[in-house]
């Protein structure tokens, strides 16, 4: 494929391509980034330098990238005063994704009404920085009637903010599915995982024009049931994998939407930093040479 010279960097981790989305003619941000920033292996693996603390780590990780998905608001509460320091150590152009949190989506329970004011209390502070909340389904999670209205419960509480959905069980692959989170202008998580039975497939289906959402975490088969993060998350990303994924996905919904974002999950020995560095590489130049770019 010969290299398009309509593709061109803009910020630090962000390409602009050219788009129609829905009739909306105008150009499409792409950026890529991570699910997470604040690992202490990848100073082991070198993507941070040695000896770097964890408070320094976000303002390392905006040298590479302008986006990252916040892990930390799946796994407690988000809080206003804990999102107001982090932004004063994070430059002015880095965006953010928020998870939802766990007892919203995997441990749901009777007080989930007050759980979601909550949530967007907390994440008050991130205000037009914020991308998406990101709603993370668990695999269990079947298209049944009650799933459905509660599903259904859970967008109502986030309305008036940007929303994602990560589904993983393949009975939401159908186009009602896709019709109604266009109406309600919500982005289906584009999901890459290992090909297993069961498992939701790999689409390249864009229901908000506004913003399209990939998340990559990997395809270790053998890891991905044990029940150990840092076995189903070791995977590293091959060129032919990542150049794949663009021609056969990326593209096709940046020409689809005005936005979009990336996110590698793999984190595992610092692999996610990488490729997703990678990644924007080869997105910057659609050539068999890699040419250099700064992120």
């Amino acid at each position: 494929m010969a290299a398009d010279s309509s593709i061109e960097p803009c910020r630090v981790g962000e390409l602009v391509y050219p788009s129609v989305a829905y009739g909306i003619e105008g150009p499409c941000k792409v950026s890529v980034g991570t699910c997470g920033y604040s690992y202490n292996e990848w100073v082991d693996s070198g993507f941070y330098p040695q000896g770097t603390m964890t408070s320094d780590m976000l303002a390392l990780y905006c040298s590479c990238f302008s986006v990252v998905e916040l892990n930390y608001t799946w796994y407690q509460m988000a809080r206003a005063e804990a999102l107001s320091r982090m932004l004063e150590s994070a430059p002015s152009q880095l965006l953010f994704s928020a998870k939802l949190t766990r007892t919203m989506t995997h441990d749901p329970g009777s007080d989930w009404q007050e759980q979601l004011l909550a949530f967007r209390q907390g994440i008050a502070p991130l205000k037009d920085r914020l991308l998406a909340i990101l709603i993370q389904l668990p695999a269990e999670f079947d298209r049944s009637v009650v799933n459905r209205n509660y599903l259904a419960g859970l967008l109502g509480g986030l309305e008036g903010l940007p929303v994602a959905v990560e589904f993983r069980h393949p009975s939401w692959a159908i186009d009602s599915v896709f019709v109604e989170l266009e109406r309600r202008e919500i982005s289906m998580v584009t999901v890459d995982e290992p090909e297993l039975p069961g498992a939701f497939p790999f689409l390249d289906v864009v229901t908000n024009p506004r913003l399209f959402y990939v998340r990559l975490h990997g395809r270790n088969v053998s890891g991905w049931h044990s029940g150990n993060m840092q076995k189903k998350f070791n995977y590293d990303y091959a060129d032919a994998e990542l150049r794949d994924v663009r021609d056969r996905h990326l593209l096709r919904m940046a020409a689809r939407s005005t936005r979009g974002v990336i996110f590698f999950n793999n984190h595992v020995q610092g692999r996610a930093p990488e490729n997703a560095k990678h990644l924007l590489k080869i997105l910057a130049k659609q050539g068999d040479s890699i040419g250099a770019f700064n992120g």
